[in-house]
């Protein structure tokens, strides 16, 4: 698992990995890429004179050969500080380098830098990517607006009684209700597809396949778990989470259309919640809140559900995009739209 960086180093993938599960996002790690196996991947990694690792990134890319063209995306990436322009400066002399191996027309990225910090926004604009701040909700790959618990240093007891008491109320209602809430290996994959399918359909979003979860559990390897909720038998809610970093991200969820009053969403949040501090994690992650400023859309219901939770939203900063070929990119986008496809990348939770 050893590619040749120009630095003249061995880059080994398990000390890429290391880093990157120390300072990233999981979708900047070796398992993600395992989890979009229809994309190619490319590492980089930068490292001060010394060996040590200042810097990486995980490199997805789309080709399209109709174009003989690609198109790169990073998600979550790179993995660096951000403030400095040095090592962004090294780590995009690799992108260009993988830009003219693929002949890509375009490169996006969304770090993980929140929207006020100008100086990170600024040094990756001083390098020449287009900053898109314009783009909100479902215009952005991965969603800009999450809601974030911090955790660390925090017992368990600690964590529940910051909750909003209706949201104590409902957890324990769903308890007295016979609703049992645990994690399971992927066995209950058809139990998680069968509520995935009510969900999509209810909410009206595409969905992945089941043999999709099973490589992301199996890809993680343990990072991610498939926890369910169940009455008398039946199946009520079910999440996939990853625990990566030091947080806990809900990554994918779904409900029954049936006995709802029975609360099992609480329940479930709580039970990754509990385990995420027992594990040692300083943040839960509850994911997207596209659109919580907005008391008229209709997901608005779902900021007002994680917020009972006792936690902030938090802005990134958004997308940044790199053109190399403008004319291959009015050509793509062309053809994107001829053939009805979404400008979406299949990444992360839009995935």
């Amino acid at each position: 698992m050893n590619k040749k960086t120009k630095e003249g180093l061995s880059m080994s993938l398990e000390n890429f990995e290391k880093f990157c599960d120390k300072n990233g996002n999981f979708m900047q790690s070796v398992n993600w890429a395992k989890v979009k196996n229809s994309w190619n991947a490319e590492y980089i990694e930068v490292c001060d004179k010394n060996g040590n690792i200042e810097g990486t990134m995980l490199v997805l890319v789309k080709k399209i050969p109709f174009l003989k063209t690609a198109m790169l995306y990073a998600p979550r990436g790179p993995v660096c500080d951000m403030h400095n322009k040095g090592v962004l400066e090294r780590i995009f002399e690799k992108l260009c380098e993988i830009a003219k191996k693929y002949n890509a027309y375009l490169l996006k990225i969304d770090p993980l830098i929140d929207e006020r910090d100008i100086y990170a926004i600024n040094n990756l604009r001083s390098l020449g990517f287009e900053y898109h701040p314009e783009r909100v909700g479902y215009d952005n790959v991965q969603c800009r607006e999450n809601y974030i618990l911090d955790i660390s240093g925090k017992s368990t007891d600690e964590v529940f009684a910051g909750f909003k008491s209706k949201w104590r109320y409902n957890i324990r209602l769903a308890q007295r209700k016979g609703v049992v809430c645990d994690f399971y290996e992927d066995d209950k994959l058809d139990d998680f597809e069968a509520l995935m399918k009510q969900t999509s359909a209810r909410d009206g979003f595409d969905m992945r396949s089941k043999e999709y979860f099973r490589n992301l559990l199996k890809s993680f390897d343990g990072k991610a778990k498939l926890c369910m909720c169940y009455a008398d038998g039946v199946a009520l809610s079910g999440a996939l989470c990853i625990e990566y970093a030091g947080t806990m991200s809900y990554v994918y969820g779904c409900s029954s259309n049936e006995m709802r009053n029975y609360m099992p969403n609480y329940l479930m949040q709580w039970t990754m919640i509990k385990r995420a501090v027992e594990d040692g994690c300083h943040t839960y992650d509850f994911c997207g809140i596209p659109y919580w400023y907005d008391m008229e859309h209709k997901n608005f219901g779902v900021y007002k559900f994680k917020q009972g939770f006792n936690g902030q939203v938090k802005v990134w900063a958004g997308e940044f995009d790199y053109v190399f070929r403008a004319g291959l990119k009015r050509c793509a986008d062309i053809m994107m739209q001829i053939k009805g496809l979404s400008a979406k990348i299949s990444a992360g939770n839009s995935a």
